[in-house]
């Protein structure tokens, strides 16, 4: 950790279409090499792709996504006389926001579709749904905090 002042957050747009601060993040997340242009093409496509699904528009359903793949506890590695202890620790919710952004944009890249939208489309529906590899990591996050829950006093 650093010995200087936090850094400070910056301030981020909306986004042009939808005026969402965090299809703004999803998309700087999504970004490669410095091309938006590239992002916001597969982002708004995926976006279309899911619209009129399950009866909601694809501003609710990415919502949604996103909230069931939030992480709520995390484990964090935790040295205490010469043993490392996986201590369960909870997530901020600025830091559950952003893994989740991480966590879906991983699952959708590992997906078998041909292109990159159809990927994010099908994540972002599954997720919605409860279902998908994203919102398995978050189970998977949490059955490792509540497994080492015996080391909860080992917090700092």
């Amino acid at each position: 950790m650093s010995r200087r002042r936090a850094a400070e957050k910056r301030e981020v747009l909306k986004d042009p279409k939808y005026g969402n601060i965090i299809v703004t993040k999803f998309m700087n997340c999504l970004m490669r090499a410095g091309k938006k242009s590239v992002a916001e093409r597969i982002l708004y496509s995926a976006f279309d792709r899911v619209h009129g699904k399950n009866g909601k528009s694809c501003l609710e359903l990415f919502v949604e996504a996103l909230e069931n793949v939030k992480p709520s506890l995390e484990v964090k590695s935790r040295r205490v006389g010469g043993a490392t202890y996986q201590v369960p620790t909870e997530v901020s919710p600025g830091r559950a926001q952003a893994l989740s952004i991480r966590w879906m944009i991983k699952a959708a890249g590992s997906r078998s579709e041909k292109t990159m939208e159809e990927r994010l489309a099908a994540e972002i529906l599954d997720a919605s749904s409860g279902k998908g590899i994203a919102v398995k990591k978050k189970e998977d996050s949490h059955k490792m905090a509540e497994a080492n829950r015996a080391f909860v006093h080992y917090r700092w």
